[in-house]
């Protein structure tokens, strides 16, 4: 039997095979996450497409689309987890101390905005600050570029709030669009789109797989769209890649990503250094660099304003969460002593 894929065509790398020892190359085998279910994993290998059951200590929570695992054969279910060279997450729904995965292992996100009211700096922002945080290379792709009399506009104002970001303007809807994004799709790539529903995403991604893809949007309750087993899935891209399908979300909560915020705002974060004071927030107080830089007309107020809020809400959300996994620790503590206590007594 001919393998279907190669280690290589799947995406692994060195930094998997860092994880590995000699036990594990010779008793379990390598697999890639291409949907994640309720108690279950579909997968890629070498030897083709396969299931797997979670055990018991590895939640379908704690792994994302695009993961590599370790499958044990014989008792066909995950072995383990491998570490991510990258991943997108936000902060779940209602529980400030559980990160929610979105994707993980890309490549590259294309993130796809139009040239319509859709189009929205505070958003893009927010999506940019989730691709640095995770470690994923952004691409800017502005849609419906047929729809407006000056597409130019909109690509000045791309380039405004990510300079440094590769910026494509397309027609989803023409023939051969895709062709702008090969570049970032090729064997052993994998890529994902980040957006709002309606702006072209659905219609790239079916052009590049081949596959009707429409998907809507999700649910924030409970994360599921109008797939019927998974919001996510992998697909190949013909002539070498993947594809992760990601349907759109409405919200998408930060937490723990102040390094991808400054990342976005690089401009603001490098002038922040220079302020007088270390704790300075960038309003009244003397001496501080920022404030001088808008004065100046050197930088946006209102980039400013929207790089402040992201860093406020990112470090509300944070310290809520290390706030709940304090007080559990303490009431876990609490128990062992009470039990200790008891059994004393």
């Amino acid at each position: 039997m001919i393998p279907s894929h190669t280690l290589a065509s799947l995406g692994w790398s060195a930094d998997f095979l860092r994880q590995l020892d000699a036990d594990d190359l010779a008793t379990l085998t390598p697999a890639r996450v291409t949907g994640v279910h309720r108690d279950r994993l579909t997968i890629l290998s070498v030897t083709g497409a396969a299931e797997l059951r979670l055990p018991p200590d590895i939640a379908a929570g704690d792994v994302a689309v695009g993961d590599w695992v370790l499958a044990d054969p014989e008792m066909g279910r995950v072995a383990r987890l491998l570490d991510r060279r990258s991943r997108i997450f936000r902060r779940a729904a209602g529980d400030t101390s559980r990160e929610q995965l979105i994707v993980a292992n890309v490549d590259t996100v294309f993130i796809t905005t139009s040239c319509s009211e859709e189009f929205n700096e505070a958003r893009l922002e927010r999506y940019l600050a989730l691709a640095h945080a995770g470690g994923v290379p952004p691409v800017f792709v502005l849609t419906k570029a047929d729809r407006t009399d000056d597409p130019d506009a909109y690509m000045d104002r791309l380039r405004a709030i990510g300079p440094a970001v590769p910026a494509i303007m397309l027609n989803a809807k023409a023939p051969g669009a895709v062709e702008a994004l090969k570049p970032w799709c090729g064997p052993g790539q994998t890529v994902a789109f980040l957006g709002m529903s309606g702006v072209g995403k659905s219609t790239l991604a079916s052009a590049l797989t081949g596959i009707d893809l429409d998907t809507g949007e999700v649910r924030e309750d409970d994360m599921k769209g109008r797939h019927t087993t998974t919001a996510r899935e992998m697909h190949a891209i013909p002539g070498g890649g993947w594809l992760i399908d990601t349907p759109g979300m409405r919200e998408l909560r930060l937490t723990d990503m102040a390094d991808g915020i400054d990342e976005t705002f690089a401009e603001i974060a490098a002038l922040a250094t220079e302020c007088r004071f270390r704790d300075c927030a960038h309003g009244p107080e003397p001496g501080c660099a920022v404030q001088a830089a808008i004065k100046a007309g050197t930088v946006d107020a209102a980039r400013v304003e929207r790089w402040k809020k992201l860093h406020e809400e990112n470090a509300g959300h944070t310290a809520s969460a290390l706030d709940r996994r304090r007080k559990g620790k303490d009431l876990s503590q609490w128990v062992k002593q009470a039990k200790r206590v008891k059994g004393a007594g």
